[in-house]
Formats: C-alpha cells, structure tokens, sequence
C-alpha cells in the first residue's frame, strides 16, 4: 500500500545493505525499488534506469542472426572490428557529424562502458604526470566509478553556472595545472539533457588543443536534440561536435539508444586520425607498439575481451549501413522519447515541480530521453525518497555530480496512458502530503 512508510522505507534500504543513497548506483537503486514493490504490493513507475523504451531495430537483429547461422560463432573477430563495421562506421560519422574518420580508427567495444573504462586507462599513460581526467557535471555516474576503480585522479564541475563564455574561464582554470589529460561529458547529457551550444563546443575544442587533452565526446543519444532534425544523411545541419574545433577527440557512439540495441553491448570508440596515428615515447615503451590506437586495440582492448562479439560487429554494420544509406531514420524512430518528456514535463509542471537543467542559451531544452525535475526547495536525496515512498523509483541529481537539487528523470520505461495515469496520481498524491505537511504556500 502506498505511501510506504519512512520507517518501512529505511528497514529496505539497510536490508540491502545500501550504505548511502545518495552514492548508491543505479543498479542499486533498481534493487531498491523491486523491495519497495513487494512491501506496497503496488507496481512502481520506473524513471531510474535507461532502458531503451522502444524495439530493437529489426535489421540488425536480422543481420545477427545470419551472422551466427553463417557459421561465425566459433570464430574470433578481429579485435579491431569486422571491415564492414569500420568502413560503415567511418561513413557514418561522415553522413551525420560531416567528420572524416578512417575505417582504421572506428574500433567496436562492448558497449561503450567497456570504451570509456579501457579508454581511461590508457589516457592515464599516456604523459607520465598527465593522470587526471575532468568529468564535466552533471554526468553518467558509472563513469566517475570507472574511474575511481582505476585510481585515476578526477577534477569535475557542475557545468550549470559556466555556460557560453563563462565555461572557457573555468576550462582554463583547471587545465593550466598541466595535469589534465582527458575529459569526458555527454551530449545531449545525461542527466540534464542539455547541448553544449557551437561556442561551447568550440571553446571546449580550443581549450583542449592549446591544453593537449583528449576529448572523450559520449554521444550515447546521438541525434536526439530533437529540436533541429540532423536525420538526413550528408546534409546539413550536420549533429553538433567536438570534433569540428580540435583533432583531440575520441567519440564514443553506442547502439544502444540510437538502435535500441542494449542487450547485445556493442558500440564503437572512433578516434580522429591526429589521436590514432600520435605516437608516445611511454606508450611505446610498456606496450611496445608504436601508436596510440594500436596500443589501445592491441594491448588494451586484447586483453579486456579478446575483441568483441562478432554477431554484434554485423548488426551494428548492418545498422549504419542503412542509416546512411537513408533506410533506416534512427533520428525519427527515437523521436517518440521526445513525445513523452513532453507529456511528463507537463505532469510534473502542474503538481509544483520546474525543470532544473532547463536552457541552452536562450533556448529551452529539447525534449528527450531525460531530464531533471526539482520540487520547491526540497533537496535531492530527500526528493528521491519520497518519491519512493510514493511509487515513482528515480535518482538524485548529487548521484550524477550536479551542485543542483533533484532528480533525474527518464522516460524509456513510461509508454502507455495506464502508466502515464499511474505517475499523475503518484505526483498528486506526493504534492497533496507536502501541502498537508507544510502548508499549501510553502516553498
């Protein structure tokens, strides 16, 4: 029965041995809230984890398939990608980010976690006292665990009060030690569903170039900045990146929401030629190969799996190749998410929420996969628990490095009117007891 109790609340938590929700992972928090399920005997709405909330693009399954009855199970893939994913890689970064990228340098990873975590490690070696990454915030919070079990030093801020011109003083600031030798954001980000703007991006370029820091550009959502249509392969407006301001840059591109192909864990790590071909008197030394991508295929990525599966090699090939061939419009397909942060946005609205992250510029964000929702002057972690208490499962903003206070919201899981009801009612029922609790004018 709904709402838990505190008390009740608190007895799961410690049951499971959560230690802090405020730093619990995703994961954990999914845990969380099955428990809380059973104890209400009341289905959750579910807004924490990103499931992709849409089918598997049918023709990558389809080219899976006829990879495996082809007989390529029992062999290994080539570490450094199967050629059909290489060079329909490289022609994809062309048709939407108009970046020219060799089929040498678009190297598949399972999932991008595996890209950014054997990234990391290697960016670390790179200039011996260039070992700190800068995670600019708020973020995916795996990521700063991934670095954290790498034992990598971290600098991060909160890009909420550094944006346009602002954010070039802040980049300086911190890159000037010399110790910086990567940095990492999302975009359009995770959580806040922001984009970076082309001055930001050409700030964030320049300042990488003069500081020499690799830019890990997580383009996990590519496309999904719905409020300018990128899905015309080779004609502009091309998607917004880094890439267009240094050669310093790393994309990561995942199927996993793009295709909604999360289960099969493939992605690709494409690298600008500048990257790739740059050789490192250490690097060179510990892993005895001369550049910087052959060190990465060959001495990182052999030894974290031993290449990647190669029936998801084919059906991410197969996937880009009709993207960029037109047939297949990942751009239109994910634009249902947009359609429902809209709906939620409008629910939140009329119960005493705002949007936290909510400009670009002087533009409203776009509608998407996420967003962040604040209530009055609630924080965070309190705003989570109590939205557990009523049904709603989601994570804090504090948990993905943001100075802000709220929650994260997505909306893959939300899709049918009967759940769209269910969260109406939850968040009238959460607003009708703070009313209640602390007077209907409160702030």
């Amino acid at each position: 029965m709904l709402p838990i109790s505190k008390q009740k609340l608190e007895e799961v938590i410690d049951r499971l041995g959560i230690v802090d929700i405020k730093t619990a992972t995703i994961r954990q928090i999914c845990s969380l809230s099955a428990e809380l399920e059973k104890e209400a005997d009341e289905q959750f709405v579910h807004l924490e984890l990103g499931n992709p909330g849409l089918p598997a693009q049918a023709i990558g399954v389809e080219a899976e398939c006829e990879a495996l009855r082809s007989g390529i199970a029992n062999q290994y893939p080539n570490i450094a990608g199967i050629a059909s994913l290489k060079n329909a890689g490289s022609e994809f970064v062309k048709a939407f980010l108009d970046l020219d990228i060799s089929p040498k340098c678009v190297i598949p990873t399972v999932g991008s976690m595996q890209g950014s975590f054997t990234l990391m490690l290697l960016l670390k070696q790179r200039i011996p006292g260039k070992d700190t990454i800068l995670i600019i915030n708020p973020g995916f919070p795996a990521q700063t665990h991934q670095a954290k079990i790498l034992g990598m030093n971290v600098e991060s801020f909160d890009f909420y009060n550094y944006r346009g011109k602002k954010l070039e003083e802040k980049l300086e600031s911190i890159m000037s030690s010399g110790k910086i030798t990567a940095m990492i954001y999302s975009n359009p980000n995770n959580p806040a569903w922001t984009n970076f703007t082309e001055e930001e991006l050409e700030i964030i370029g320049r300042m990488a170039t003069k500081h020499d820091v690799i830019v890990m550009e997580d383009l996990a959502y590519l496309g999904m900045d719905f409020r300018t249509d990128c899905s015309k392969p080779f004609e502009p407006p091309f998607i917004p990146t880094v890439g267009k301001y240094t050669d310093n840059y790393i994309l990561l591109i995942s199927a996993s929401k793009i295709f909604s192909y999360a289960g099969q864990r493939i992605a690709m790590v494409c690298m600008s030629d500048a990257v790739y071909n740059r050789k490192y008197p250490y690097l060179e030394s510990f892993y005895e190969m001369h550049s910087f991508g052959d060190c990465y295929v060959f001495g990182v990525l052999y030894t974290a799996s031993s290449g990647t599966a190669h029936s998801a090699q084919h059906a991410l090939a197969a996937m880009l190749d009709k993207a960029v061939k037109g047939e297949l419009d990942f751009v239109k397909d994910c634009s249902e998410y947009g359609r429902r942060a809209g709906i939620l946005k409008k629910l939140l609205l009329e119960n005493g929420f705002h949007i936290v992250y909510d400009k670009d510029g002087d533009r409203d964000i776009s509608d998407g996969f996420f967003f962040t929702a604040g209530y009055k002057d609630m924080d965070g972690v309190t705003l989570q628990r109590e939205l557990l208490r009523h049904g709603i499962s989601s994570i804090s903003l504090p948990c993905t490095g943001s100075t802000q206070e709220g929650v994260r919201i997505c909306v893959s899981r939300i899709s049918d009117d009967e759940t769209f009801n269910r969260f109406s009612h939850r968040l009238k029922s959460f607003d009708d007891e703070y009313k209640l609790l602390h007077g209907a004018g409160s702030r």
